[in-house]
């Protein structure tokens, strides 16, 4: 560590003890913008033999209980690393050089465990149902599933999660180290939106750390420093993708993809089906070759919203465009005498025995229905549908009587009859 930055950071602790209160919103509000300041505390914190650890510690811990979220988020941004030296420290088996950061982490665990009040908190989520549109679904594409869905949203077993309450703790022991740390990684997370790309890119790289020190692919990343596993739990390596899918959406793709692997790897190995399954469905999900460049700054998925106004086409088929168009077709006949004159092919329908009538030739022109015609189609109606003579075989033979004098007469044969 330089002298320079060995200043920044003595600067920076004296100028907070004689800062009066009124000024601390302004303070707060600066504070993020000295860049010079944030990476001299990184290399603080990433020497634990550095004299200036425990005060920058205590003072990060004075920021997060002051009650100032500007100077919350200011630690939390230093959370990833924190989380890492503790880590390393404690599968070094040097436990003594890491005390300041393990009461640091302490602190902002006992802090978000419990409200103003001094009450336990109980942290509670709904789990979303896939009947009511999103940004990630729409309930059309999915089916049948959709109506299950609805039906039991309409009766409110909505599943809600509860995680807590937490109880505290007054130091981090080999058998609560993860529940505490898995905890957390879920307040950092809950803040992502805040955190600076500094703060994403040390996420990102102790998560490949953690997962692959004291692994062959240690010498593949050529990560140096300690050669030890480090071990890792299933909901604790969940919290690290949580962050990592942020990451690769928000100026961090190389890095995040980078991890994404490693924490994959490390999940395989250790046999974990939650981080698997959530490491391979963002990996399924990711837009391939679409963002080959980690410095286009914040991006976004890209999402189909459901519009407020309705989408149905004007020319869309409905049942009363169907009706509609079978009046038209309907009508046709009454509206243009010669059809026929067009090559259309004119079959009566005389009965509705199924007996059809004989058909008109190409050419022939269908003549209008008389007085006369009229009366014997009247006739073929009455004695086909009359259902006393049906039984004994009167309906044929009259049926022939009437097409045999309609041919008599010389009748052309009529067109289409609508009943």
């Amino acid at each position: 560590m330089f002298t320079s930055e060995k200043g920044v950071v003595e600067e920076w602790l004296s100028e907070f003890k004689t800062l009066p209160e009124t000024s601390l919103p302004n303070y707060a509000t600066n504070l993020k913008d000295k860049s010079s300041l944030v990476s001299s505390l990184y290399k603080v914190i990433q020497e634990p033999q550095s004299e200036l650890l425990e005060p920058v510690c205590h003072q990060l811990f004075e920021f997060y209980r002051s009650g100032e979220e500007q100077l919350l988020r200011f630690t939390l941004q230093f959370l990833p690393e924190l989380i890492w030296c503790y880590l390393a420290v404690s599968a070094s088996r040097n436990v003594h050089s890491s005390g300041c950061i393990e009461a640091l982490l302490l602190g902002v665990y006992n802090l978000e465990i419990v409200d103003k009040q001094g009450h336990s908190k109980v942290l509670s989520f709904t789990i979303p149902s896939l009947s009511k549109p999103s940004v990630y679904h729409e309930p059309s594409s999915i089916g049948s599933m959709a109506l299950t869905e609805s039906a039991l949203s309409q009766h409110g077993l909505s599943k809600v999660v509860y995680s807590g309450p937490h109880p505290q703790r007054e130091m981090l022991t080999a058998q609560n180290r993860f529940e505490v740390l898995t905890f957390l990684l879920l307040c950092y997370n809950a803040a992502l939106t805040y955190m600076p790309s500094v703060s994403l890119q040390s996420l990102c790289h102790i998560c490949s750390r953690i997962c692959v020190c004291g692994y062959p692919r240690q010498h593949v990343r050529k990560y140096k420093g300690i050669s030890s596993r480090v071990p890792v739990s299933s909901g604790f390596m969940v919290q690290m993708l949580t962050g990592i899918y942020f990451a690769f959406y928000n100026g961090e793709w190389d890095l995040a993809q980078k991890a994404l692997d490693d924490i994959i790897y490390r999940a395989q190995l250790e046999l974990y089906p939650e981080p698997l399954l959530v490491a391979n469905a963002i990996q399924a999900s990711l837009p391939h070759g679409a963002m080959k460049s980690s410095k286009e700054g914040t991006r976004c998925i890209q999402v189909e919203i459901t519009p407020t106004s309705s989408r149905i086409s004007r020319n869309a088929v409905t049942s009363m465009s169907i009706r509609g168009h079978r009046w038209k077709r309907h009508e046709q006949p009454d509206n243009n005498n010669d059809t026929t004159e067009l090559g259309i092919l004119v079959i009566p329908e005389i009965s509705v025995t199924n007996v059809a009538g004989e058909r008109t030739g190409n050419g022939e022109k269908g003549r209008t229905l008389g007085e006369i015609d009229a009366q014997h189609i009247q006739g073929v109606q009455e004695t086909t549908t009359d259902p006393r003579t049906e039984s004994k075989g009167l309906p044929e033979i009259r049926r022939q009587k009437s097409v045999r004098k309609m041919m008599e007469d010389g009748i052309n044969s009529p067109g289409r009859v609508q009943f």
